[in-house]
């Protein structure tokens, strides 16, 4: 019986190279094309520049509709400690805090990008030291880095979609950044009761999901491991960090 015959794989160099804007779609509806190209560039600007711009428009549209005066209190009021410690405040002394914390709240909500920038660093040397070390992955950093920036790019759909809900007349007073619109159960909780499970309901965010899919599915093919262990190291990562963040914030709350 003659041998099938084999179909020879595409060199390298004949392999379509993407621009920054074709690996920004295909992100959302193909993927491994994006992470396969960031084998050959890990160039991340464009994804970043997205986030940017899409968040700085997010806290104007708040800015304007909302108003941090009322984001801060209604921020108070999910923490039974600091809103018991306002209440306790002279009326005067109560108001210059709240306006204090209030401009706070918006000058570092306006440069968020920068926290985004930095927490993105250090997300990607966390999973570039597990994937490289524990899972002998072959991936660098900068691969690692430009991983992690495509895999956010939901947050830009995320965004979008909260600005739509303010735009159409979100109630501004149960509107918090932290939370702001029905993607996750926590939006359905009221903090005050419970903090620890209010932030592990918002933390099953399904564009949450969707990133750290996204995130496994970009190491799995520019690490070249599986796509089973990619996503226990994601998963698991993320799983231990809302984990302790729930206990912290329920903590201070």
């Amino acid at each position: 019986m003659a041998a099938l015959p084999v179909t020879p794989m595409p060199a390298p160099e004949l392999i379509p190279k993407l621009s920054q804007a074709e690996r920004v779609v295909d992100t959302f509806i193909a993927p491994s094309k994006t992470f396969a190209d960031v084998r050959r560039s890990a160039s991340w600007w464009l994804p970043f520049l997205l986030l940017a711009i899409v968040g700085v428009g997010y806290i104007y549209v708040v800015d304007q509709k909302i108003g941090f005066r009322k984001v801060t209190e209604n921020q108070i009021q999910s923490s039974p400690k600091a809103s018991q410690r306002i209440d306790d405040m002279p009326a005067a002394q109560r108001n210059v805090a709240i306006e204090t914390q209030a401009k706070w709240t918006r000058n570092i909500a306006y440069g968020f990008f920068i926290f985004l920038l930095i927490w993105n660093i250090v997300v990607a040397a966390i999973l570039f030291a597990t994937f490289k070390f524990g899972a002998s992955a072959d991936v660098s950093y900068s691969r690692s880095l430009a991983i992690v920036m495509y895999a956010s790019l939901p947050g830009v759909l995320k965004t979008i979609l909260i600005v739509i809900s303010i735009l159409a007349g979100a109630a501004p007073d149960s509107f918090t950044l932290q939370n702001p619109v029905a993607t996750n159960p926590g939006y359905f909780l009221n903090p005050a009761n419970s903090h620890f499970l209010y932030s592990l309901g918002t933390a099953a965010d399904i564009f949450m999901i969707w990133t750290l899919i996204l995130t496994a599915i970009g190491f799995s093919v520019v690490g070249r491991v599986k796509r089973s262990t990619a996503m226990s190291i994601v998963f698991g990562w993320y799983i231990l960090y809302a984990v302790v963040a729930a206990g912290l914030g329920a903590a201070f709350s």
